[in-house]
C-alpha cells in the first residue's frame, strides 16, 4: 500500500478498476467452471442413461427370444447414431448371471468390465467412472426388466476423453470471453481514469502556477468562449464597477445594462460559467470561476494597496503601524520620520511607548481598550519626544487592524505643539486682561498686609526714637503680625503668579474645589467692593478629576466675572437696589463631579443662548470685551471631556453647570 500511495490518481483509478474486474473475473471463472463443467457432465450422464434405458426397453424382447443378432444390431445402431459414436465408448448387455449377451467392442471383451459396475436390486441405475489401461469411461448401468422380472443389465460407457475435450473447449471459450471482457474493461478504465484525472491534472498545474503568484497564464479547462480577454470584463478594467458573482453588498451594486432582466448581472458574461454536465465538468467550471474571481480580487487588491500605500506615504500627518502584542513599531510613513527626527530604520522595531514614556508609565495610552478589528480610541494632548528628547504634544487616533495577517494598531498622529502654543497665548492674554480688570481689588488685597506691616514697623521705630523700652509681649505680638502679613502678601503674589503663568498641557489628578478657592482668593475682595456676595457650597471628599489646575482656574475666573458683569448689567437697567449674589456649588452625581456657578444677574436672552460660546461674540461694548471669555471656557471644558450646560431666565439670573468625569 505504501507504493500504491505514491501512484498518480489516474493510475490509482486505473489499477483499482482493473484489480476489481480481475478479482470478479477470477471468481466468475471458478464459479462458471464448477457450474458449467458439472452441468455438462450431468447432461452427458443423462444422455447416457437415456440411451441405456432405450436399449433396455427395446432389447428386453430380444433377450426373452434370445435373438442375440438383433440385440447386437440394436446396440450397434445406438452406439453409432449421429454424434454418439464419439461420446459412447462401448455398450454391452449381461444377463442375470452376468454373462455377456452382446457388446460393441471390436476387440475381445474386457472381462473386468463385466462385474465392474453392478446395479443393486433396490436401485434403478448405477453410474461409475472406470479407469482402464486403454480407455477410461463413465459406466452407466441400467437394469433390463420385463414386468417385475429382471432380465439383465445394460451398460453404456461414455468416453471420458471425449467429455474432457468438450470441457476443455468450454473452458477455452469461456476464458476467451472473460479475456475479451477484461480487455474491454481495461480500455474503458483507462479512458475513464484519463477522463476523470485530466481536468484534475490541469487544475493541479493551474494551482501550482497560482502558488507561484502567476495569474497571467492561459486558462484551458475545456470549452471556453473564443476570443475573450481580461479587458472584456468591465469590472476588471474599472474596479469601481461591481461584479455580481463575488460582490457581497448587493445594495451597493449598480446596473451595467439597464435593459437586462437582472440589473445586477452583465448581459453576456464570458468569464463566469456553469455548464451542464457531470461532476468533473462542474468542478472544472467552479475552479475556472474561482481563478477568475481571484484575478479580479487580485486586481482590486493591488489597486487598493497602491492607493492606500500612496495615502500612507503622502499623508500630511505621521502614521505608525504598531504590533498589538509587542507594541513595537512595524511601519511608519515619511511624515513620522520627518516630525520625530528618527530614520525609518530607527523607528521600525522601536517600542511605540518609548515615544512618550511619561504618559505610558501611568497607563494612559496603552491601547488595551481595543480587542476587535475596527475598534478605535482617541488620546488627546499626549506628550511625545522627538529624537534628542525634544518635547511635542500630539493627538493620537488608534484603530485595531490586521496588518500582514497579524493583529496590529494603526496610529494617526496630529502635531498640536503650535496649536497649543497659540491657544496658550490666547488664554494667557485673557488672563492678563482679567488681572488688569482685577487690579484694583488685587491692589487692595496687597495694601492690607502692607499697611499692617507699615503700622507695626512705624510703632517699633517710634518706641526706639523715644528711647522707650518695648515690652516683650508687645514686641512679640508686633513681630508675629508683621510675619503673618508678609506671608499673606507672599500668598497673594504666589497665587497671582500661578494664575498668570502658562498652563501645562499635561493633565493630572486634581480636586476641583482647589481651583475654585484659588479664583475666589483673587476676586473675592473686588466683588465685595462691588457689593456682590459670594456663597460657597463645596462638597467634601469629592473624587479627583483629570485636568489642568491652571486652566480650570481660568474657567471659573471667566464664569464668576461673567456672573459679576451680569449683575452689574442688571443694576444699570434696574438701579442699584438689592445685593448681587453669586453661588458656587460642587457635588458628586454617580461617577461625575458637578460644579455650578449661579448668579441673580440679568440672565441670557433666548435669542443668544446658542451663540454665547462662539468666539468674539459679546453683548457688551467692543471697548469693554472681545467676546473670548466663554469661548475659551467652552474649549477648556471640552478638552477635559466635560460638558457645560446653561440654565437661564432673562432678567432673573443664569446657572452654568460643568459636568466632569471622575478620574479612574
Amino acid at each position: 500500500m505504501a507504493h500504491f500511495d505514491t501512484f498518480s490518481l489516474k493510475n490509482k483509478i486505473f489499477f483499482s478498476i482493473l484489480a476489481v474486474i480481475l478479482i470478479i473475473s477470477v471468481v466468475i471463472a471458478f464459479l462458471a467452471r464448477w457450474i458449467l463443467v458439472s452441468s455438462l457432465i450431468s447432461e452427458l450422464e443423462l444422455r447416457g442413461i437415456a440411451i441405456a434405458r432405450t436399449i433396455a426397453e427395446r432389447g428386453s424382447s430380444y433377450v426373452l427370444d434370445k435373438d442375440l443378432p438383433r440385440l447386437l444390431s440394436l446396440i450397434y445402431d445406438e452406439a453409432q447414431l449421429s454424434e454418439r459414436k464419439h461420446l459412447i465408448a462401448y455398450i454391452f448387455i449381461v444377463d442375470q448371471e452376468n454373462k455377456v449377451l452382446a457388446h460393441t467392442f471390436t476387440r475381445p471383451f474386457p472381462q473386468a468390465l463385466r462385474l465392474a459396475n453392478p446395479v443393486p436390486a433396490d436401485q434403478d441405475k448405477s453410474v461409475l467412472l472406470i479407469e482402464g489401461d486403454q480407455q477410461s469411461a463413465h459406466d452407466i448401468a441400467i437394469p433390463m426388466r420385463e414386468g417385475i422380472y429382471r432380465l439383465g443389465t445394460v451398460h453404456v460407457g461414455l468416453n471420458k476423453n471425449h467429455i474432457d475435450k468438450l470441457v476443455a473447449t468450454l473452458r477455452f471459450t469461456f476464458l476467451g470471453f472473460i479475456s475479451a471482457v477484461i480487455v474491454i474493461i481495461f480500455l474503458l478504465s483507462l479512458k475513464i481514469s484519463k477522463y476523470i484525472t485530466s481536468p484534475i491534472s490541469q487544475l493541479t498545474t493551474i494551482s501550482d502556477e497560482l502558488s507561484r503568484g502567476n495569474f497571467d497564464f492561459k486558462l484551458d479547462l475545456g470549452k471556453v468562449s473564443p476570443g475573450w480577454a481580461q479587458e472584456d470584463c468591465p469590472a476588471f478594467v474599472n474596479t469601481d464597477l461591481p461584479c455580481w458573482h463575488f460582490d457581497e453588498s448587493m445594495s451597493k451594486l449598480t446596473t451595467l445594462d439597464n435593459s437586462q432582466e437582472n440589473p445586477h448581472t452583465c448581459t453576456n458574461c464570458v468569464f463566469y460559467r456553469k455548464r451542464k454536465g457531470d461532476e468533473v465538468v462542474q468542478l472544472a467550471d467552479s475552479f475556472y470561476n474561482m481563478v477568475w474571481s481571484i484575478k479580479l480580487y487580485r486586481t482590486r487588491l493591488h489597486e487598493s494597496e497602491e492607493k492606500y500605500r500612496s495615502l500612507f506615504d503622502s499623508g500630511p500627518n505621521p502614521i505608525f503601524v504598531v504590533d498589538y502584542q509587542t507594541r513595537a513599531i512595524i511601519d511608519a510613513n515619511p511624515r513620522a520620520v520627518e516630525l520625530y527626527g528618527y530614520s525609518k530604520d530607527e523607528l521600525v522595531g522601536m517600542p511605540f511607548l518609548d515615544l512618550g514614556p511619561e504618559h505610558y508609565k501611568g497607563g494612559r495610552v496603552a491601547f488595551g481598550e481595543m480587542e476587535a478589528e475596527g475598534e478605535s480610541v482617541y488620546y488627546p494632548k499626549v506628550l511625545h519626544y522627538k529624537k534628542g528628547e525634544k518635547p511635542l504634544f500630539v493627538d493620537l487616533h488608534a484603530s485595531f487592524i490586521s496588518y500582514k495577517r497579524r493583529p496590529s494598531i494603526i496610529v494617526a498622529v496630529t502635531d498640536l505643539t503650535e496649536a497649543l502654543e497659540r491657544e496658550a497665548q490666547v488664554i494667557q492674554a485673557s488672563k492678563m486682561k482679567s488681572l488688569g480688570e482685577m487690579s484694583a481689588g488685587i491692589a487692595h488685597e496687597l495694601n492690607q498686609p502692607l499697611n499692617a506691616i507699615k503700622m507695626g514697623s512705624e510703632y517699633l521705630a517710634l518706641l526706639v526714637e523715644k528711647g522707650l523700652e518695648v515690652p516683650k509681649e508687645q514686641f512679640h505680638q508686633v513681630v508675629t503680625e508683621i510675619s503673618t502679613q508678609v506671608d499673606r502678601a507672599a500668598d497673594i503674589i504666589t497665587t497671582l503668579r500661578a494664575f498668570g503663568r502658562k498652563a501645562d498641557p499635561v493633565m493630572e489628578k486634581i480636586n476641583i474645589n482647589t481651583s475654585i478657592r484659588v479664583v475666589l482668593s483673587i476676586v473675592g475682595r473686588q466683588f465685595e467692593l462691588d457689593n456682590i456676595k459670594i456663597n460657597l457650597d463645596l462638597g467634601e471628599g469629592l473624587p479627583l478629576i483629570m485636568g489642568h489646575n491652571n486652566r480650570l482656574q481660568q474657567v471659573f475666573f471667566n464664569l464668576v466675572t461673567n456672573a459679576r458683569d451680569a449683575i452689574l448689567e442688571k443694576r444699570e437697567k434696574n438701579g442699584p437696589a438689592g445685593v448681587g449674589i453669586i453661588t458656587i456649588r460642587s457635588h458628586q452625581e454617580g461617577q461625575e463631579v458637578i460644579a455650578e456657578v449661579s448668579d441673580n444677574g440679568a440672565g441670557i436672552p433666548d435669542s443668544v443662548k446658542d451663540k454665547i460660546f462662539e468666539p468674539f461674540f459679546t453683548t457688551k461694548e467692543t471697548s469693554h470685551d472681545m467676546g473670548l471669555g466663554l469661548a475659551i471656557t467652552y474649549g477648556i471644558t471640552k478638552d477635559h471631556h466635560a460638558d457645560i450646560l446653561i440654565q437661564s431666565i432673562d432678567g432673573l439670573g443664569t446657572t452654568f453647570k460643568l459636568v466632569f468625569p471622575a478620574a479612574a
